[in-house]
Parts: C-alpha cells; sequence; structure tokens
C-alpha cells in the first residue's frame, strides 16, 4: 500500500493550494481519507476527512470554511484545496487512509487511521 501526498509549496497569505493524495495497493473506495499536520516543534494535528462515498466530511475548526477535502474514487484519489492560507497554516502535511468500520467511531484521530502517506510541504509566507 502506498499513499503519495503531493502538490505543497511556497505560498503568500491568502494564497491557495491544492494538496494531492494518491493511493495504490488498496481498494480506495473501502477507506476513509484523513489530511493531518505538524508543525515545526507541535504535535500532528488533524485538519479534514471524508467518508469513503465523499458524502460526508469534518473538518477542524481552524480549517473549516477556507480548506474543501474532497476525493475520486475512479481515481483513487483525495484531495485537499487550502484557500485564504494563513502563516500558522504551515506545516507537513499528511495523507492516511482508515478501513471503513462503524466500529472505529470518528475517523478524527491518527490512531483510526491505517496508511500514511510520505507528507508534503506548504509554508506560508506573511
Amino acid at each position: 500500500v502506498q499513499l503519495q501526498a503531493s502538490g505543497g509549496g511556497l505560498v503568500q497569505a491568502g494564497g491557495s493550494l491544492r494538496l494531492s493524495c494518491a493511493a495504490s495497493g488498496l481498494f480506495f473506495s473501502n477507506y476513509v481519507m484523513g489530511w493531518f499536520r505538524q508543525a515545526p516543534g507541535k504535535e500532528r494535528e488533524f485538519v479534514a476527512t471524508i467518508s469513503w462515498s465523499g458524502g460526508r466530511t469534518y473538518y477542524a475548526d481552524s480549517v473549516r470554511g477556507r480548506f474543501t477535502i474532497s476525493r475520486d474514487n475512479a481515481k483513487n484519489t483525495g484531495y485537499l484545496q487550502m484557500n485564504s492560507l494563513k502563516p500558522e497554516d504551515t506545516a507537513v502535511y499528511y495523507c492516511a487512509a482508515g478501513f471503513n468500520s462503524y466500529n472505529r467511531g470518528y475517523y478524527y484521530t491518527s490512531d483510526k487511521y491505517d496508511y500514511w502517506g510520505q507528507g508534503t510541504l506548504v509554508t506560508v509566507s506573511s
């Protein structure tokens, strides 16, 4: 199983970036997808999650209204559209896939996910 995150880079405050997460080696439609981030000196934190069908999404308060998570199961790819970026959004962003199971509850924490991408760096300058 491999998750390949891409799309990070340097952007000015107020700008936009679109991250992609290409999955291989798993039946993508069976998995919830999430994005997490880790800023320098801080713990990894939840950003957003999307259900296996794409019908349900949930966001951290810090990004709600600015970020949009989506997925294309036909392409085995997930996305994170980030608008109105702020310097505090600077972090390494990780995509993750968690097997869809009602027993796992809400997919807001890293322990609900089985596979992780390598991370892509987003730097927002002021």
